[in-house]
């Protein structure tokens, strides 16, 4: 499910007394307050004074409700605890039946909060600055495409082009650190039947990337690349990119990808 339909769904979501955990953890190493794990400690006295206001209003079946999904929330941010990256958002209740987990890569405040309804407004200020993108590496022999959210990937495409054979085809799926990297060519120096084909598996490849959009909700398409190869695949485009930078990515970790796109 893309971030927007979840965040949709979470605003339809809501009981008659306070029953959900809204979590916003920082967990960014390369942030001077989280040195040494600072984190565990901002989790356990944030959900210990929240456990001692609802205690003193005391209802039992609310501590109740709340200690099971305190429980289950401090459970699963210590098992992915060596794979946390700079925040945590976590959306939970026990009755009725609530589980919204997402390890970002983007800036999180701390915050804790027990309401009737999850609190949404930090994830949706996080989501329209970082949306659901498609990210085109375009190159001599191969586009490259990143589908992200929120600063992170969530799926990887290599389609592979043969000038001299006019074929093309999706090569694999790759993992962010696996990308195996394929050298890039001057365009400006290819003779016109190969800069002929090229042009048409940009153009079929425009296509590819425009049913993409559409089926992974892409608010946003940037593209990178060696100048003439993303002008070209620009061109290619229904709308302009939100942004198209002039730079060979394609042997870059998805990442350093990420980082060159939203954080430079």
């Amino acid at each position: 499910m893309s971030i927007s339909k979840e965040l949709k769904a979470l605003k339809e979501f809501q009981c008659n007394d306070r029953c959900v955990l809204s979590v916003y953890l920082n967990t960014n190493p390369a942030d001077p307050d989280q040195l040494k794990g600072a984190w565990k400690i901002h989790l356990k006295s944030g959900l210990k004074r929240m456990e001692e206001y609802i205690t003193a209003s005391k209802n039992e079946d609310e501590l109740k409700a709340f200690k099971k999904v305190k429980d289950k929330v401090v459970k699963e941010i210590d098992d992915h605890s060596n794979e946390l990256r700079k925040g945590v958002v976590i959306f939970a209740s026990d009755n009725p039946s609530l589980w919204s987990v997402h390890y970002v890569q983007v800036q999180v405040k701390t915050s804790f909060h027990w309401e009737n309804h999850p609190v949404l407004e930090e994830m949706e200020y996080m989501y329209k600055a970082y949306p659901d993108a498609g990210i085109i590496l375009p190159s001599f022999g191969e586009v490259r495409i990143l589908d992200t959210a929120m600063g992170f990937l969530n799926d990887e495409l290599i389609y592979d082009f043969e000038p001299n054979l006019e074929e093309w085809g999706n090569r694999k799926k790759v993992t962010p650190d696996n990308h195996p990297g394929i050298g890039s060519s001057n365009a400006g120096a290819l003779e016109p039947r190969l800069k002929e084909n090229l042009g048409r598996f940009f153009k079929g490849m425009g296509e590819i990337v425009e049913r993409l959009k559409k089926e992974r909700g892409w608010k946003e398409i940037h593209v990178a690349g060696e100048i003439e190869m993303a002008k070209a695949f620009a061109e290619t485009l229904r709308e302009k990119p939100a942004s198209c930078i002039h730079k060979n990515l394609n042997n870059s970790s998805a990442n350093e990808v990420l980082h060159e796109i939203f954080e430079k």
